[in-house]
């Protein structure tokens, strides 16, 4: 059956204007008001019915007509028909086709009529959401201009262009910054996250992603990617410092941020109320890069243990002080900024530091290898350090120091293996001994000797470890782990508790 459809541009019009408003597509609004008159005519004709509305985009013509699917064996009578029953009206037709059974042009009743706009405007709504969760979505990371619309516990609640409502928490926000109603504020947009009441936008002006932004809109040649932003430290509202790096030898990186008369720097220090600003010239060699950040102090010395991610730096009595900065601020930002363990100590505190260093190796391989003084002694000055760097070793490393033939060497090798493998047995028993938990006992990330050391300390189990801050962990194992690598493991020994909140 076919049925006539007539022109409606009012429609066409309506959805003009609902498209404009609402800063969404035509097409998502003729598709809610597709559905609207849907649900409208399911009102009339039954609920149950798969019936569907089609809208000419050009003339506004409406279009409806109930859908049954062609199936082998019908389980819904009213959407649904058998293929010998349906080829009864086309001989044509298989499994799987769609009949179109059209529908007489509705006459919208006061009760159909509120349906389709109630339909019609959450639809609108939905699309509107979705329209602005895509846009910002793709601005995540950049800065934004908006105003301040309300002030809740703290908490700015700040209007974006396009209507959006961002939040920025107050400790997103720089030390002693007050903002009030219809203030003007930049911000990062830090997060993006899609929820029923809409698209959530999270700010920040204290993440260091804010001043390395800034730094791109006042340098050029950040923006034309000459030079290279390479990392940020921040105490918001107080200090910060910034690495920069220039693919171009030629172009000083350093004095192209600062600008002449320190003209780039200050725009983003008078944006961070103040904050001072340092512009370090990143190095792809550790000590260069660390001497850098610490300008303009002078270090006498410094040693770097790749292994376990520490930084010895030593400097004069004078300089110490100020390189530490007031409350430890200058090293701690010097540390984020390189990512180094650092420790500092002045030439007195440097050379107790290895004579207490030198002693603890000594005493470690006369007990170890059953050797004299001396010979302790000569194996440090050749670069050992721990028993394992003996035992593992090639030999002809050993048989290469003077005085050490292949015999003696063999046999220091055979003394460094036997004392590992009964240290291995001992601190298995202790590990029994202490009771401690398969979870924490095979944990990734924990030597064995580890293992012991926290059981000792009262930590036993897996949950024990995620109690722990980063520091607690370094202060009971010692050195062995740096300042980053213990964050990752008590980070990684929480996850089992965002799995079990998930679930």
């Amino acid at each position: 059956m076919q049925v006539a459809t007539f022109p409606r541009p009012e429609l066409i019009q309506m959805a003009d204007t609902l498209a404009r408003e609402k800063g969404i597509t035509k097409e998502a609004v003729l598709e809610a008001m597709e559905q609207g008159i849907s649900k409208a005519g399911r009102s009339k004709y039954g609920p149950e019915y798969d019936i569907r509305t089609q809208i000419v985009p050009k003339t506004g013509a409406i279009t409806m007509a109930r859908y049954i699917t062609v199936v082998d064996e019908v389980e819904d009578e009213f959407t649904q028909m058998t293929l010998e029953d349906a080829r009864k009206k086309d001989k044509t037709l298989k499994v799987g086709d769609e009949i179109v059974d059209p529908l007489p042009p509705m006459d919208f009743g006061r009760i159909a009529a509120g349906t389709a706009k109630q339909v019609i405007m959450q639809k609108v709504r939905d699309a509107e959401r979705f329209q602005q969760y895509n846009e910002m979505k793709d601005k995540k990371g950049e800065i934004v201009n908006g105003t301040v619309k309300r002030v809740e516990a703290g908490n700015l609640v700040v209007e974006l262009a396009g209507r959006v409502e961002a939040m920025l928490r107050r400790d997103e926000l720089i030390p002693r910054e007050n903002y009030r109603v219809g203030d003007r504020i930049r911000a990062l947009i830090l997060d993006v996250r899609s929820e029923i009441k809409g698209p959530q936008v999270f700010l920040s002006r204290s993440h260091p992603d804010f001043l390395a932004k800034l730094f791109v809109a006042e340098v050029p040649e950040i923006y034309d990617g000459l030079i290279e932003i390479k990392s940020v430290a921040r105490d918001p509202g107080s200090r910060a410092k910034i690495a920069v790096w220039s693919k171009d030898s030629s172009v000083d990186a350093r004095g192209a941020c600062i600008g002449m008369r320190g003209i780039r720097v200050q725009a983003v220090v008078t944006e961070l109320q103040g904050e001072k600003i340092d512009v370090v010239n990143w190095s792809s060699d550790p000590a260069t890069f660390i001497v850098n950040a610490l300008a303009p102090n002078e270090v006498c010395k410094i040693v770097i243990d790749e292994e376990a991610g520490n930084v010895e730096v030593v400097l004069s009595e004078e300089q110490l002080s100020l390189a530490i900065g007031r409350r430890g601020q200058n090293i701690r930002l010097v540390s984020q900024l390189t990512g180094w363990h650092i420790d500092m100590m002045n030439e007195a505190q440097e050379s107790e530091h290895r004579i207490a260093e030198t002693k603890e190796r000594v005493d470690l391989f006369m007990r170890a290898l059953d050797v004299d003084d001396m010979m302790a002694h000569i194996l440090i000055q050749e670069g050992f350090a721990k028993v394992e760097d003996i035992a593992f070793i090639a030999l002809e490393e050993l048989t290469g120091i003077e005085g050490f033939d292949e015999d003696l060497a063999t046999e220091l090798q055979n003394r460094a293996k036997a004392y590992l493998i009964a240290e291995q047995e001992r601190q298995t028993s202790k590990v029994q001994e202490l009771a401690i938990a398969d979870d924490l006992k095979n944990f990734d990330g924990l030597t064995l000797d580890m293992v012991v050391k926290l059981g000792e300390a009262g930590i036993k189990t897996l949950d024990d470890l995620a109690d722990l801050a980063g520091d607690e962990l370094q202060e009971i194992v010692g050195d062995a782990l740096s300042e980053t690598d213990a964050n990752a493991i008590i980070m990684k020994a929480r996850e089992h508790w965002f799995e079990a909140d998930a679930q």
